[in-house]
């Protein structure tokens, strides 16, 4: 049993377990019944997406490696709110006991905020595929 870090809209693997989209807007284009169809998201948890100002920041311009320092902080931030914390715990917690994925769209997972996903729910003593 662990969660799964993955690109939405990409292959499930087997026994990956449901999908959370960790993203701030659905998929464009497609049906709210097709998400899951189409390998997007089986639940929508834009909680832990990062917020919509922080988006257009990371959209704004090309990551440098002091963007990227940036981002991470301000990401980090919104994730230490209690609602984000108390998702992070649960998220965890469930990842002892079921197999599930979190994920966003974006293609390269070092520029995006599943990465720092990734380590926020190891730090919560998640276990991580």
């Amino acid at each position: 049993m662990a969660v799964r870090i993955v690109r939405l809209g990409t292959k499930r693997h087997a026994g990956e377990g449901p999908r959370l989209g960790t993203v701030r807007r659905p998929p464009r284009g497609v049906r709210k019944q097709d998400y899951a169809a189409r390998d997007y998201y089986d639940a929508w948890l834009p909680e832990l997406a990062p917020s919509a100002p922080l988006v257009s920041y990371a959209l704004s311009q090309p990551f440098t490696p002091a963007r990227w320092a940036a981002y991470s902080r301000r990401y980090r931030s919104e994730m230490s709110q209690p609602a984000a914390q108390r998702l992070l715990a649960v998220l965890a917690a469930l990842s002892q006991q079921a197999s599930f994925s979190v994920g966003c769209y974006c293609e390269d997972e070092r520029h995006c905020h599943r990465s720092l996903l990734r380590q926020l729910l190891i730090e919560h003593g998640a276990q991580v595929v």
